[in-house]
């Protein structure tokens, strides 16, 4: 049977600040059969998005093909004009985006964008689109199937915006499929369902696909054939058994030993030690939501329902639960972004005003949030320099030159090089803007950072190149963290204590050395379970009904 993609001796040109065309894709090459899954993984900014964009004849702003060949379905994308590449783009080939966020039009309803494709290749009537989208939403696992294609963006979750980029990339029928990280912003009891309907909608459809991820264990559940990249070259390809069993490449050694981080907070006290410090962070029955208030002042969409927590200095608190529990909704409310409705927050020993524009300068210093999304939370019209050195101006009141050292300073804590500063957002991997994004924060001085998926975007080896940061600069600053995440490794090797929240209730809190105790809560149990292994038949050997709807009836009587 003839490949459905060839990919021959590919080169990618970038351009630099001073001018010079460097290599970035240095001559890859491999294949795809039809219905096959081909999974890139390597370490961020190793060219996996970049060698994906070019299946549809796309490059980011700065570079350009300049070698080799992409044939997909026998045709040559590099040798089309941009008229043909429109044409098979969203038909042929599709692009489900790492940041759903970033894709979607916040001024026009989600269903509407969804079914944009079809009205743009004119492939199918407008209805007969909607009745295809609707069936999407189900067989994604989106809740309200019928009705979520009339809201707006805004008004879904992250994990379910990105599971929605996914029905908009499907319902086109494209022959080839390019996952760049789809799985990122999800729970894992979300990704089980999702990773299923990818499967089973690309079977029935004999649909090929690149799947773009620094997860291996995802992409021991989705792919068949793996390739390792690194500075834009191939290190090695394989089968998904031979890959994780038997790699031959030490970079691809090093990737599988980087899986599973390393427990690197060892700042647990004694259980008889009864005497607590004075808290860093004390909230009470914090009350958020989103919509009208009523008479009460409660909002009309209740988000988070009396949750409280603690967090002490020099320690750290992990914050997990499926997507839409409130996890992001409770940073927001602590960091003043979203007033709660009701509760208090009470900050290095001073009651915080609920809005963030009523706190003093020093009160939003010493608090830092590092949102989930790099792509909406960066401006792309600043550069990396101008992003950084805004609040080291407005803190520190740093200028001239002693703020451009200070710039270069804080790209060497997130390990990036000092020309980065030139560089604007888009001109940066995902990776590369997530730690920007922690270098801002890093900027104020803070005495609490509140991480909200602050490694969703990383590879396995950065990952923990970032853990092994925040653990030194904890030593160094006596910080503190709140870290929300769906990666309970990750949680596991940062905190020290989590709690686990569903439908905007923290449903219990236990010591990292706790989690997966058989006495835990059914849902706490549930979560736990769902956290892939690096074992290709793990997904497919789950109940079929494991973190389904019909799963949790059986415990959610009981939150």
């Amino acid at each position: 049977m003839a490949n459905l993609v060839e990919i021959r001796d590919l080169q990618v040109q970038a351009e630099t600040d001073s001018g010079r065309r460097v290599e970035i894709i240095q001559g890859v090459s491999f294949d795809i059969a039809p219905g096959e899954i081909v999974a890139l993984i390597g370490e961020s900014g190793s060219g996996k998005t970049t060698i994906a964009l070019t299946l549809m004849g796309h490059t980011r702003p700065g570079c350009r093909i300049s070698g080799g060949s992409v044939r997909l379905d026998g045709r040559d994308v590099v040798t089309m004009t941009e008229r043909q590449r429109a044409d098979i783009r969203g038909r042929e080939v599709a692009y489900v985006p790492q940041s759903a966020a970033a894709a979607f039009d916040p001024a026009m309803t989600i269903m509407d964008q969804v079914i944009e494709v079809v009205r743009i290749h004119r492939t199918m009537p407008v209805e007969a689109a909607r009745v295809r989208a609707v069936e999407l939403f189900r067989a994604l696992s989106l809740p309200s199937p019928e009705t979520i294609g009339a809201r707006y963006p805004h008004q879904v979750s992250g994990g379910q915006l990105q599971r929605l980029s996914a029905a908009m990339a499907l319902i086109g029928d494209p022959k080839l499929m390019i996952f760049d990280e789809p799985t990122t912003a999800l729970d894992v009891t979300t990704q089980i369902e999702v990773l299923r309907s990818f499967k089973s909608v690309m079977k029935a459809g004999g649909i090929a696909g690149v799947y773009v991820s620094h997860d291996l264990a995802v992409v021991a559940q989705i792919a068949d054939r793996i390739v390792v990249l690194r500075g834009g070259k191939v290190q090695e390809i394989g089968t998904v058994g031979q890959i994780l069993e038997a790699p031959t490449h030490p970079y691809t050694r090093e990737l599988l030993a980087a899986f599973e981080p390393a427990r690197r907070f060892a700042t647990a006290k004694p259980a008889a030690e009864e005497k607590k410090p004075p808290a860093l962070l004390e909230v009470e029955n914090l009350v958020a939501g989103y919509g009208n208030l009523d008479r009460a002042g409660m909002p009309s969409i209740m988000a988070l329902r009396s949750v409280s927590l603690r967090v002490e200095p020099g320690r750290n608190l992990g914050i997990i639960g499926e997507s839409g529990c409130g996890k992001s909704t409770l940073a927001r409310a602590i960091a003043g972004i979203l007033p709660p409705a009701a509760g208090t927050i009470v900050f290095d020993g001073k009651q915080l005003d609920p809005d963030a524009r009523r706190r003093s300068r020093e009160e939003l210093r010493k608090l830092q949030i590092v949102f989930q999304s790099a792509d909406t939370a960066l401006n792309p019209a600043r550069s990396v320099g101008d992003i950084l050195g805004r609040p080291l101006t407005f803190y520190h009141g740093m200028r001239g030159r002693l703020r451009e050292a200070r710039v270069d300073e804080l790209l060497g804590l997130v390990h990036l090089p000092k020309s980065v500063k030139h560089r604007r957002p888009t001109e940066l991997s995902g990776g590369q803007k997530q730690r920007i994004n922690l270098a801002r924060a890093l900027a104020a001085e803070p005495k609490l950072i509140l991480c909200d998926e602050i490694t969703s975007a990383l590879d396995t080896v950065v990952a923990a190149a970032i853990l092994a940061l925040l653990d030194e600069l904890q030593k160094q600053l006596s910080l503190s963290y709140v870290f929300i995440s769906h990666d309970l490794s990750t949680v596991k090797a940062i905190c020290d204590e989590v709690a686990v929240m569903y439908g905007g209730e923290k449903i219990e809190q236990m010591p990292v050395a706790q989690i997966g105790r058989p006495s835990g809560h059914p849902y706490s149990q549930l979560l736990f379970a769902s956290v892939p292994k690096l074992d290709p038949t793990w997904l497919d050997g789950l109940s079929a009904d494991h973190g389904s709807a019909s799963d949790r009836e059986r415990w959610s009587v009981d939150v």
